[in-house]
């Protein structure tokens, strides 16, 4: 397979061989890895290379809710998608009829704070004229109400970060393998009734680093939508990475869970050691947190000695 390195040459080599060695351009042109790993990179969504004897591994690096006002080309990653030898998307929850009524009947202690508690019995007062101060501005009475559930409530509703967004990665390439007949797996499974578990038993004040930056995200305004979504799409990983929507994000539950996000983890990495034995293409759609956070899947691949191409993730420290 050629190497990942002169994939942007190649539109260029197969104009200009094909008049020379139109034999040569003809085979070229028939690689269908390169063609592959060339038509996802079009795509506008930051990723990086793996490439085995074999075949190539492709990790696409996901952030949710990409806004319409980023400049990247789905049909690209559904067409990538389309010919890849198998696809691997994030973890499945697999929720029953019990774990929903469970949610219905016993929700309300997620939504508020336990035994009638107020927010100034959790926040020092700093915290407090923070968010009293949010409070004020949106018209809303945080008082009462579940840390993780006024983290919630300023960044999909305060910042808006959930509207006006495009389809993402993992929909894009769902969709597209399900047409194609792609085998297709998630890289993990885990039960709704264990997430409940967790969530309930949660002690409000491991919600205060969710809380405290999602305060932060409110304060700063809607830019940083617009700007986390545009440095997506300019491969500027790093910018991605501390924004201040993207930090938050990456501050809540379940990815900051001593249970849930250690597996979560983990579970790629294992995931990109199978596919790296198996030949043809493996297109992963991975979240961007897991991929580029310190010690995260990408660092720890590299550590391994393995040959990573692609954007560099690294935030300056």
């Amino acid at each position: 397979m050629m190497a990942s390195s002169r994939s942007l040459l190649l539109p260029l080599a197969l104009l200009s061989a094909s008049a020379v060695f139109p034999v040569a351009a003809q085979v070229a042109a028939q690689d269908p890895e390169e063609e592959v790993v060339v038509t996802a990179r079009r795509s506008g969504a930051p990723m990086w290379t793996i490439e085995t004897p074999s075949g190539v591994v492709l990790l696409v690096g996901e952030i949710t809710n990409v806004p319409q006002t980023a400049p990247w080309r789905p049909e690209r990653l559904e067409a990538a998608a389309a010919g890849a030898q198998r696809i691997v998307l994030g973890t499945k929850a697999k929720v029953s009829p019990g774990d929903i009524l469970r949610l219905i009947f016993k929700g309300g202690k997620l939504t508020k704070l336990p035994d009638k508690g107020v927010a100034a019995d959790y926040l020092d007062a700093k915290r407090l004229a923070r968010l009293q101060a949010l409070e004020t501005r949106y018209g809303q009475s945080y008082d009462r109400r579940n840390f993780l559930m006024t983290a919630f409530d300023l960044l999909s509703k305060r910042l808006a970060f959930s509207k006006d967004t495009t389809d993402d990665a993992t929909d894009v390439v769902r969709k597209s393998a399900r047409r194609a007949d792609v085998p297709t797996r998630p890289v993990g499974e885990v039960r709704g009734e264990d997430m409940l578990d967790n969530l309930f038993a949660a002690a409000p004040a491991s919600h205060l680093p969710c809380l405290d930056a999602a305060m932060s995200a409110a304060e700063i305004g809607p830019d940083i939508v617009t700007a986390r979504g545009k440095a997506w799409t300019s491969f500027d990983v790093p910018a991605v990475m501390t924004n201040p929507l993207e930090t938050a994000l990456g501050r809540c539950w379940p990815w900051t869970d001593g249970s849930f996000g250690p597996a979560l983890r983990g579970q790629w990495i294992d995931a990109i050691g199978e596919a790296m034995a198996q030949p043809g293409v493996t297109l992963a759609v991975v979240p961007l947190r897991v991929l580029a956070e310190q010690d995260g899947v990408l660092d720890q691949l590299e550590r391994r000695g393995l040959p990573v191409e692609g954007p560099a993730w690294r935030v300056a420290r």
